[in-house]
């Protein structure tokens, strides 16, 4: 009979968020899977708990993936941890819990902490629905087809970033959504330096500009305004002008055309478009 592999939620930041059944499931596993071993270490000797750490990280290979599994076959217990927060989420235990499923081994999540989940519901933003999106794409192409594919995203989208990148992400951001666009950028969540600004982009940008980012962020966006029934977004007329300079149209009558379809003012698209 095989094992069971569990997915175990640490804290974010506070150690003294860890729960109960956290360090009851941590004690009982026959070993643990950890993206930075070293960084593992830390939350198990604070609470005095002594396994085998094993490294799982984006690096690892097929190989390394099947040996964790061929262990849980042969009935040994396994959990997975991440740096802190939810494992599996936008990080590479996701495989295993792929390679467990189609193994037929027990997956069992003890939840905890989600730096996602806490930057929304502090953010002072719409919580109604929202959209995960990570971290973005590092090169610019990849970047820009991301951020074209949410321009016209009502719901509000969360994106996490690395302080000496988020002065380029607040830039991209204004650039794609304009700088009146509220964000809430949360900084260091439960930890001493704990920070929440409450924002337009412009204003992130010119803060930034002056303030030299901290600690890791979850940048929490304002979505796109829902339109009335039949009435089109600003962010949709635009996809139909760029859609019209795509075929061929001169971009000063791409917005013209637009315009006198939609109610939008031709000056209005065309700064849009620089």
């Amino acid at each position: 009979m095989s094992g069971t592999f569990y997915v175990i939620g640490t804290p974010i930041g506070n150690l003294d968020d860890i729960t109960i059944r956290q360090l009851d499931t941590l004690k009982a596993v026959d070993f643990i899977c950890a993206e930075d071993t070293r960084v593992t270490l830390k939350l198990l000797n604070r609470f005095e708990i002594k396994k085998q750490l094993i490294s799982f990280h984006e690096h690892s290979s097929k190989a390394d993936a099947l040996r964790i599994i061929d262990r849980l076959l042969a009935g040994e217990n396994c959990g997975i941890v991440t740096d802190a927060g939810m494992p599996c989420i936008s990080d590479p235990g996701e495989v295993l819990v792929k390679m467990c499923a189609e193994s037929g081994i027990d997956v069992k999540v003890v939840p905890g902490p989600s730096a996602v989940v806490s930057a929304v519901a502090v953010s002072g933003l719409s919580t109604r629905r929202f959209t995960f999106e990570g971290f973005l794409p590092v090169p610019k192409k990849e970047r820009s087809e991301r951020l074209e594919k949410l321009r016209g995203e009502t719901a509000v989208m969360v994106f996490y970033e690395a302080p000496h990148k988020l002065k380029t992400t607040l830039a991209d951001l204004s650039e794609f959504f304009g700088g009146d666009r509220k964000i809430s950028l949360c900084r260091e969540l439960t930890k001493i330096h704990e920070e929440v600004l409450r924002l337009t982009l412009a204003e992130a940008v010119e803060y930034y500009n002056i303030n030299e980012p901290k600690g890791e962020f979850v940048l929490v966006l304002e979505g796109a305004q829902e339109s009335a029934e039949g009435e089109l977004t600003i962010e949709e007329a635009m996809a139909q002008v760029r859609k019209l300079i795509d075929m061929g149209e001169k971009p000063t009558e791409a917005c013209k055309a637009v315009a006198k379809e939609t109610g939008f003012r031709k000056s209005e698209l065309y700064a849009r478009l620089t």
